[in-house]
């Protein structure tokens, strides 16, 4: 079964209303995680960290979701093969 891998990040927002970061540079990254359940604890944490900036969020990534699924791939790009 292929892994489905769960980008962790966040960081300062230009606005609370919208997706745009204040500076790319100063982008966080939590972590890459092997399932969503996991992800999703790490989300919760950063963002209980951060809940008094209210200028700063944090996303959940699903990287498995970026892969065309129903193209072969060589042996060297299958995931969890």
């Amino acid at each position: 079964m292929a892994q489905r891998l769960h980008l962790v990040f966040g960081g300062e927002l230009v606005d609370p209303g919208r997706t745009e970061f204040r500076d790319t540079k100063d982008i966080h990254i939590v972590g890459v995680f092997p399932d969503y359940a996991q992800a999703h604890a790490a989300w919760k944490a950063e963002s209980q960290r951060t809940v008094d900036s209210a200028h700063t969020r944090y996303f959940i990534a699903h990287l498995h979701r970026l892969r065309d699924e129903e193209r072969e791939v060589s042996p060297t790009e299958e995931l969890g093969g």
